[in-house]
């Protein structure tokens, strides 16, 4: 049998959620206020199937990576460490969030997950999990990936999608 295509395998599971407080800052300095959504997370990944179990990836793999990267989230303050209007700080077993220059919050650090982004919308939160995603692939010795795609839903209808064309090396 020839195989001419290409394959896509997704996952999308009631368990791939995680229920998250966040603020984004919008142009104009204007900050939004604390609020939360039950985000729901789901991922495609494309390659070359693998010649010895005739799959893209093991499905029982990647649930597994996907549901650890939502739970490392979950019940957590989303805060953007790049963002470069907020201040965020780290004393003792707090974290303070100030933004341009105001004190705004005080959290419990447990209750916080300092994430490497400009701002925590769905767009930044689809490629910062896509990135973990990749990084665990890697460290499971996937190859012939070409691709990783993740949506984040942060309401019914409302989501963003990142894709990630992975090179040569990658591979």
């Amino acid at each position: 049998m020839r195989h001419r295509g290409e394959y896509r395998v997704s996952v999308a599971k009631d368990y791939l959620v995680f229920a998250s407080a966040h603020f984004i800052t919008f142009a104009g300095h204007r900050c939004e206020t604390l609020h939360g959504h039950n985000y729901r997370a789901s991922v495609v990944v494309e390659g070359a199937l693998e010649p010895d179990s005739w799959y893209v990836f093991d499905f029982v793999t990647l649930k597994r990576i996907m549901r650890k990267l939502c739970d490392d989230i979950d019940h957590k303050v989303l805060l953007a460490t790049e963002n470069p209007h907020l201040q965020i700080g780290e004393q003792g077993d707090s974290v303070t969030v100030a933004y341009d220059g105001t004190p705004r919050y005080v959290f419990p650090k447990r209750d916080c997950a300092l994430l490497p982004v400009p701002n925590t919308t769905v767009e930044m939160l689809a490629e910062l999990l896509t990135d973990r995603l990749q990084s665990e692939l890697a460290k499971e010795g996937a190859a012939g990936l070409r691709a990783i795609e993740m949506e984040v839903e942060e309401n019914f209808g409302q989501s963003a999608t990142y894709r990630l064309t992975l090179g040569e090396a990658s591979r």
